[in-house]
């Protein structure tokens, strides 16, 4: 049952992530997805390094918005690229 909450919140963070950084996307479900698992241990990595959640602490739903999107961002600058150059 874990594994299906974090699928549910990572596509909702995925999904908000989306929202806030509007434009054409090469993913589809899958990638929204694993961009918001990924955003949330992100989000738990800046958060430990800046000392807001402590050891065994995880990300909450803002942080893990803030990791989706950096992610978003470098995938989109990395898949641009690679279909530009083609």
């Amino acid at each position: 049952m874990h594994i299906i909450w974090t699928l549910i919140i990572g596509l909702i963070v995925g999904a908000v992530a989306k929202l806030l950084m509007p434009g054409r996307d090469p993913g589809g479900f899958i990638i929204t997805i694993l961009l918001g698992i990924a955003g949330s241990f992100v989000g738990t990595f800046i958060g430990r390094a800046l000392g807001f959640y402590g050891e065994g602490g995880g990300a909450g739903f803002i942080m893990s918005v803030v990791g989706a999107i950096i992610l978003l961002l470098l995938y989109r600058l990395i898949i641009g690229r690679r279909t530009t150059s083609v």
